[in-house]
């Protein structure tokens, strides 16, 4: 693990702990950042997509709680939760909305530091193949695509191009950027054959999304997933 390529975000309103959480990181030679409140911590993760986020819980504007849960609507970057609550109940909320880690302070910058580096193993292992964007998670090793758990019965052309849009959201795909020979597996493609695929992908995904639409055509160019 080359900590140098991980950016390590600290959401926490007091800046005396938090820069010498991050004072050890940096020792160990993780980039780090520092955010003060709830609302910019959400947008900074959703902008900069870091490897791990340690979140305080009580943070002005918009909780630890409250910014878990929001983040987890997009993104499934390992959340470690601090706090000053031991009770049982709130370590189970942060477990419950989609904390990885919740640690009650005090709590020993080491074991911080450790504590990261058991998220950024986990997350480059098996579980590494499995991405997850806006409720889609991709299934790399199984070659497969779930939505709340639930296999998408997309065939193997349908899943290679729902998986490259689902790589990049709001990225306008051209149809010849979609359709290449590889992700073809070989066969001839035209324009047409995009929009069939596309088409079949849209109808297979209906009954899990309902009227939410995903994937939207750009009238002379390609596709692209998410409003971006």
């Amino acid at each position: 693990m080359n900590p140098s390529a991980h950016e390590i975000v600290i959401v926490d309103d007091e800046a005396k702990p938090a820069q010498v959480i991050a004072e050890y990181l940096q020792r160990e030679g993780f980039r780090t950042a520092h955010l003060l409140d709830g609302l910019g911590a959400v947008a900074y993760v959703r902008q900069h997509a870091p490897s791990v986020v340690i979140l305080d819980v009580m943070l002005p504007g918009l909780d630890g709680i409250e910014v878990c849960r929001a983040v987890r609507q997009f993104s499934m970057v390992p959340i470690i939760m601090l706090t000053a609550r031991v009770g049982e109940a709130d370590r189970i909320q942060g477990l419950d909305i989609g904390a990885d880690d919740y640690l009650c302070k005090p709590v020993s910058p080491r074991e911080i530091v450790a504590r990261v580096r058991a998220q950024l193993r986990r997350a480059s292992g098996p579980v590494a193949l499995a991405q997850h964007t806006h409720g889609f998670v991709v299934e790399e090793a199984a070659q497969r695509i779930r939505w709340e758990g639930k296999v998408l019965p997309l065939s193997q052309v349908e899943y290679r191009l729902f998986k490259t849009l689902l790589a990049q959201p709001g990225r306008i795909f051209e149809r010849e950027a979609l359709l290449n020979a590889k992700d073809l597996l070989g066969r001839a493609v035209n324009d047409r054959s995009v929009d069939s695929h596309i088409k079949n992908i849209r109808k297979k995904i209906k009954p899990y999304t309902g009227d939410t639409e995903v994937i939207f055509s750009v009238y002379g160019v390609g596709y692209r997933f998410g409003d971006g």
